[in-house]
């Protein structure tokens, strides 16, 4: 069974052979209606279970999008709809739903909740996203730079903000796939050590600077994410955007990379603050092929778990 919890727990092979299908069932589908099913069928008779302890609009309707693409059905459960770890263990719940479906998608808070799901189902566990990392939303970025640049090994990837759970899943990436990464941010919001130390052991070099405009000196990508999470107390806006303000991305900043270096950003997007819709909306942007690779890459990460 294979579950698909990390990058950093995945093997790289794995991982190139899901972008490469991912990059296969998208060219397949150009130009077909978009509530067309693929020519092939592979989750036909398949339910996939899509949990929801924080609220999503990408992750969703990607997911159900797609596993509705690729024959299955799709059953999706809110916190406020289970008793995931509340009147019932995580544990119990895991093993309920392998009973019922095939595969199980969630978006949680925190990563024990993700891996004693695993543990105790009987069926592959997908990692939506967790407090500690967004696999599946790397992988798409992945896909993206290489449609647009080409191979990822070895370009300069540039981190600007907070250090957060989006941060820890490319430092990841950049261990897996070969490639330098520089974090810019308060020292406070650095990211955390294990994914910094995992990158590092895979050879790669991961450097912190604070000063922004130095970080991104020959950059081919710049990435940014909000300063504030959707679970974050409104109390903390003010101190986080002072914080966080040296290193919103401006149009200066993307001034300062190589000419024809990408902007990404996982969305949703503050604008205006931690970047400007002149970055945004400009040349350098890849934000919305971003948000549709997640579509392709879960397809393939689905077809993987399931080895159909």
């Amino acid at each position: 069974m294979r579950h698909f919890l990390d990058l950093h727990t995945t093997d790289v092979a794995e991982l190139r052979g899901i972008l490469d299908q991912a990059v296969a069932m998208k060219t397949a589908r150009a130009g077909w209606p978009k509530g067309r099913r693929d020519a092939e069928l592979p989750l036909d008779g398949h339910v996939v279970a899509l949990v929801f302890e924080k609220p999503s609009t990408r992750t969703r309707v990607s997911f159900d999008v797609g596993a509705r693409q690729l024959g299955g059905s799709t059953l999706v459960l809110s916190g406020g709809e289970m008793q995931l770890g509340h009147g019932e263990t995580i544990a119990d719940t895991a093993r309920v739903l392998s009973r019922f479906v095939d595969l199980i998608m969630i978006r949680t808070f925190e990563e024990a909740t993700l891996t004693e799901l695993a543990e105790n189902a009987s069926v592959p566990v997908i990692n939506g996203l967790t407090d500690a990392s967004h696999p599946c939303q790397i992988m798409a970025d992945v896909m993206t730079f290489e449609e647009h640049r080409g191979p990822i090994r070895g370009a300069k990837v540039v981190w600007s903000g907070d250090g957060n759970n989006v941060c820890s899943s490319f430092l990841h990436a950049a261990g897996q796939f070969g490639f330098d990464f520089t974090f810019t941010g308060p020292a406070s919001l650095d990211p955390a050590p294990g994914p910094v130390a995992f990158a590092r052991s895979k050879g790669v070099k991961v450097e912190i600077e604070r000063d922004p405009m130095k970080a991104v000196d020959g950059a081919d990508l710049i990435v940014t994410d909000t300063w504030l999470s959707m679970h974050d107390p409104q109390s903390a806006r003010e101190r986080r955007h002072t914080l966080l303000r040296p290193y919103q991305v401006t149009a200066k900043l993307m001034g300062a990379a190589k000419p024809d270096v990408l902007f990404m950003h996982c969305l949703p997007a503050h604008r205006s603050e931690e970047v400007t819709s002149r970055v945004m909306d400009g040349p350098h942007s890849v934000i919305f092929d971003e948000a549709e690779n997640r579509l392709h890459v879960q397809k393939a990460i689905m077809r993987w778990c399931l080895e159909v």
